[in-house]
């Protein structure tokens, strides 16, 4: 039996839950742009053919999941545990010609309802800040990835240098909450959401430890890149 959500699962699908139709716009918006940016840079990394299965794990609004049938003309399986995430999905789906090559379903990371290597590929994006377990939920999704399938996440990270650090520290704490309030005041929420708890997780999980996860979850060959001056970071690797 699956188990209830946690209060992190509980507090993600509170705080995304009204963000659906305005969701990739602010996104775009609120990163100057570089969020689209970085999620075509995710999915160049999966080399993913036209009959290949993608997984795509906390797929919101379908962005990924668009640009890699784009790309390579796979089958995509959306999942997320919103259901209003999904809905502002489909919406968009419909507008995109490619719905009938993905299909969205309501899942948590932690426990997916797949059978082992059930998929050529995974994705995820800005995941494992919501979990209560990143080491865990890394070992569960590569769990339903085929032998050397590759894994790709796209997350948020800190800037490395001192410059670009001090700049990412002024936009996220004073810039973003208040740029937010230009697309509502539950974006302004996201906003102060985001300055502390971006830094938290790097606090916690540095590069070299996320990448120890990946190792420990059975993936080699594993990879980063950071973007953008380090405000964004892609990981990928292969299943053992």
């Amino acid at each position: 039996m699956p188990s209830a959500a946690t209060a992190r699962n509980r507090f993600a699908r509170g705080l995304f839950a009204p963000l659906g139709r305005r969701y990739d716009r602010a996104a775009a918006a609120l990163s100057f742009g570089q969020d689209p940016r970085w999620r075509r840079f995710l999915v160049s990394r999966v080399p993913a053919g036209p009959g290949d299965t993608v997984l795509d794990v906390a797929t919101g609004t379908c962005a990924v999941a668009i640009e890699l049938v784009r790309a390579y003309g796979c089958r995509v399986v959306g999942a997320d545990q919103s259901p209003e995430m999904l809905a502002a999905g489909r919406e968009r789906l419909a507008q995109t010609g490619v719905a009938g090559r993905v299909e969205l379903v309501e899942a948590r990371a932690e426990e997916l309802s797949f059978e082992d290597a059930s998929f050529d590929h995974l994705t995820f994006t800005y995941l494992l800040r919501y979990v209560e377990d990143p080491g865990a939920t890394m070992r569960e999704l590569a769990r339903v990835v085929r032998p050397r399938g590759t894994v790709a996440m796209l997350e948020f990270a800190v800037p490395p240098g001192a410059l670009p650090r001090a700049v990412w520290e002024l936009y996220v704490r004073a810039g973003l909450p208040v740029a937010g309030l230009a697309f509502g005041r539950e974006w302004w929420s996201v906003g102060r959401f985001l300055r502390g708890s971006i830094a938290r997780f790097y606090e916690h999980h540095p590069l070299p430890a996320l990448l120890d996860l990946w190792d420990a979850a059975g993936l080699e060959e594993v990879q980063a890149k950071r973007l953008s001056l380090g405000g964004g970071v892609v990981v990928w690797g292969k299943r053992r």
